[in-house]
Order: C-alpha cells, then structure tokens, then sequence
C-alpha cells in the first residue's frame, strides 16, 4: 500500500529531481510520472491543497521533458483546484501559464480558452481581472483569425461592465463585438451589438451619445438596412414624445432577441427626466441656428 501513498510518491519523486553526490542528473520521466500519481491521488481523497502542489511539480517535469502540451493540461488541473480552494491569484496564474505553455504548441485556441476559463472563475470575486483575462482570449483569437469564436467573449464582458454599472465601457466592447462580427460575417450578431450599444447609452441616460452612436453605426450598410436599425431609430424617435411612447416602443418583441441583461435594460426606458432630454435637444437646435445666423 505504500507505494500508492500519494505523500510517499511525491516524496519519492522529489529525490529523482535533487542532485546530489551519488545522483549527477534528474530523473525526470520516473519523477513526473510519480508526480502524476500522487496528484490523482491527493484529488481523490479530497486533499486538494496536495493535489494542486503535485499537478504544479508535473507540469514543470513535463516541462523538463520538452512536452509543453502535457505541461499546460496539468498546469490547468492545478488551476481547477486551485480554484476549489477560492485561491483566486493562483487560478489567475495558472491559467496564464497553461496559456502560454498551449502558445508553445502553436495552439491558439487552447490558449485562449486558458484564459477565458480563468476569467469565467473569477468574475465574481475579481471583475476586473476577468475583463483583463478576456480581453487578452479575445486578442489572441483575433490574431488567429477565429473572430467568431470571441463573439461570446465579447458578450462576458460587456456584461461584466455593465453589472459594474460602467455603461461607456460596455458600449466600447458591445462596438468591437461589431467589428469582430463584422470581419466573420456575422451580421445578426453585428446589428444586435450596435442596437444593443444604443440601449445601454439610453438606459445611461444620455439621448446625446445614443444618437451620435445610431448615426454612427448607420453608416455601416448591414446595420443600415437590417430590422435592428430601424427599431433602434424607432426608439430613439419616442424619446420626441412622452414618457408612454418609450416604454411602449421598448416592450415591443424586437428586442426579445437580444442578451438578456440588455433586454433587461430596455425594458427599464426611459430613466431619467424624459422633459430634461427635450429641453437639451431644443438648447441644441437653438444654438446650431445661432451658429449659421448671418443676420
């Protein structure tokens, strides 16, 4: 029994990685075998504090063996505990490592999804680390040419951004989801970033941007011509009427195709003081006439 006694193994393996007067060289193929036993092991029983420890040990030996594909898979096994275990900087720093030990393989897509499995751990406990970690996932595919698999990514974070309340940072992402959909041809997906953009500037309460943004994105062809843009020109017309016509345009089923954080938002319009609105467009308008007044 005791050659299966995970503490034993790894004591065992230690000692084929230590140099000493009688060893002039590791054994590192007999010692991360042992490593990977013993982590097994450890994780069976629970001890996830030990297991970690050991995937951590056999990544660095699979390391060691030039075999950075088995590196990174344990690398992540270690992140997985440590993430049982609430360890939130080591789940971070794992994962970046599996990341870029998959990067070593020429695998791109591994190495984002590294990433956005760190990003998913800590959303709640680290908001911002996880739009940095989705950020660098989004990048990479990018790079690679796989934009369609980042749309998702693009997703989280606006929606990390938006339980945050950091709405000009969320219609900054939900713009690049647009570009990214706009480079793989997803032009539904596309269309229901830019609308979505225009929603979350509404529920900001700033009418201003909404337009400037709807203007904007219009001149993009898809956007223009798709169903999306005349809602989104719909919504923004309502806000010349009273506060009844907001809310019945923004509980039209237009939108029920939309994230649902953002339908949630919508069907919160109008916030704010709709009168305010009226009297800044008119202050507006009043000022362009000034501007071109040649009397």
């Amino acid at each position: 029994m005791s050659g299966s006694d995970p503490g034993k193994l790894i004591s065992k393996a230690d000692n084929l990685t230590t140099l000493s007067l009688t060893r002039w060289s590791a054994d590192w193929e007999s010692a991360t075998g042992l490593y990977e036993q013993a982590a097994n092991g450890f994780r069976v029983s629970k001890d996830y504090e030990n297991a970690k420890l050991a995937f951590e040990k056999a990544s660095k030996g699979r390391e060691m063996l030039s075999s950075p594909w088995d590196a990174a898979k344990s690398m992540e096994s270690a992140a997985a505990l440590a993430k049982e275990l609430r360890n939130w900087t080591e789940v971070i720093d794992f994962y970046r490592k599996a990341s870029e030990l998959y990067m070593q393989c020429d695998r791109p897509q591994f190495a984002s999804d590294s990433l956005a499995k760190a990003a998913r751990a800590v959303e709640d406990a680290l908001p911002n680390d996880a739009i940095k970690l989705y950020s660098d996932a989004c990048v990479l595919l990018e790079d690679d040419r796989k934009e369609q698999m980042a749309l998702d990514l693009y997703h989280a974070v606006t929606n990390i951004y938006l339980k945050l309340e950091k709405y000009t940072d969320a219609v900054a992402f939900l713009l690049k989801l647009g570009l990214a959909a706009d480079k793989c041809n997803a032009t539904n997906s596309q269309c229901k970033a830019y609308l979505s953009a225009v929603i979350v500037y509404l529920y900001a309460h700033d009418l201003k941007q909404a337009e400037k943004c709807y203007n904007d994105c219009s001149q993009i062809d898809a956007f223009l011509r798709s169903d999306q843009n005349r809602f989104a020109g719909k919504l923004l017309s309502a806000y010349k009427g009273d506060v009844e016509e907001i809310k019945r345009v923004a509980q039209s089923r237009s939108i029920n195709n939309l994230d649902s954080v953002i339908i949630k938002l919508a069907r919160k319009l109008p916030t704010g003081d709709v009168a305010a609105f009226k009297t800044n467009a008119a202050i507006g308008e009043g000022e362009a006439l000034d501007e071109n007044d040649l009397t």
